[in-house]
């Protein structure tokens, strides 16, 4: 079978290959087997290569935080899923043609699911979902604000905090964005720039911000803090910037602000096998209906995993990178 390996750390299309490795064989059982369909290209599966994401396994490393497969082979001991059943994997290194996991890490999707879709269920539709509700318990006509509101995750959280009845801000750094967004049912849109605070106050009332989110750093983290309520918390989820948040220290003495982090496996953690599936049975259903949808761009074999990732590296893209590693998707 081929499977993708980077050697060493360094420009993704320069370090990733495909290979022909070794077929990953029957399962035992409390396993599942299943041949990969497709995987997008995340940043952190760039940042992977580039030897700058928090984990660096031995070389050679096979990236891949998230894929959808159709199970071949199931284990005695495993009775969630069956043959023939599409699943994602709740483990890495799925840049592959098949995988080989423990049976709890195969999570069922509903059968008629968009493919190309279901490759990006796994990561940024539970992160927007859990955001909104691990931190603060906000009600129906409550603000929440967001910086790179044009992200996947930010366009999913638009469209889930709508169906709670929660109005979102949505911070952007081109106003060509808004009309876009707005069709999502952003209810404002606004530029990043110093005076945020002032012209977040203003569009919305100067209503009690209760929860921000934030994925850039530096000083784009204290301009969403600012915007936030006394008491308010801010969840920090990602670092676009590469920077550390920088936020002045009159925000927590004196307006009691707090500044927390989110990873979607420490927030899955917390959560039984059966309480992940649930989470995943919903969005699953979601995109089958259509409610939630992430724009692709372009799908490769998984024999040009070096020009994918090229790609996948470029601005102006209208959507994601996919990769199809056992023929079109």
């Amino acid at each position: 079978m081929k499977q993708v390996l980077i050697d060493r750390y360094g420009t993704p299309w320069e370090v990733a290959r495909c290979a022909d490795v070794p077929d990953v064989g029957e399962p035992a059982a409390d396993e599942v087997v299943f041949d990969v369909l497709a995987f997008p290209i995340n940043p952190a599966d760039m940042w992977f290569c580039k030897g700058s994401y928090r984990l660096k396994p031995p070389l050679p490393a096979t990236p891949g935080a998230e894929c959808v497969g159709r199970v071949t082979a199931v284990g005695s001991a495993v009775t969630h899923v069956k043959k023939g059943d599409l699943v994602i994997n709740l483990q890495r290194e799925n840049w592959a043609q098949k995988r080989r996991v423990k049976g709890n890490d195969a999570i069922p999707l509903p059968a008629g699911i968009d493919l190309r879709q279901a490759a990006m269920v796994r990561i940024n539709p539970p992160t927007a979902q859990l955001m909104l509700q691990d931190f603060v318990d906000l009600k129906p006509g409550e603000w929440v604000i967001q910086n790179v509101a044009n992200s996947a995750v930010g366009r999913l959280l638009i469209v889930l905090a709508k169906q709670r009845g929660l109005r979102t801000v949505n911070v952007v750094r081109r106003p060509d964005l808004e009309a876009e967004l707005k069709s999502l049912g952003a209810d404002l849109v606004v530029v990043d720039d110093d005076d945020l605070a002032a012209r977040v106050a203003k569009g919305t009332g100067d209503a009690a911000i209760r929860l921000g989110v934030e994925a850039i750093g530096g000083r784009a983290t204290g301009r969403i803090v600012e915007c936030v309520a006394t008491e308010g918390t801010v969840v920090h989820y990602g670092s676009m910037s590469g920077e550390d948040p920088v936020v002045t220290r009159s925000n927590f003495i004196y307006r009691g602000i707090k500044l927390t982090g989110f990873m979607l496996g420490r927030g899955l953690a917390k959560r039984s096998p059966e309480k992940i599936r649930e989470i995943y049975a919903d969005l699953g259903g979601q995109v089958l209906a259509g409610k939630l949808h992430a724009p692709v761009d372009t799908v490769y074999p998984i024999e040009k995993i070096k020009e994918a990732l090229a790609h996948a590296d470029k601005g102006g893209r209208n959507g994601k990178i996919l990769v199809a590693p056992n023929g079109p998707v």
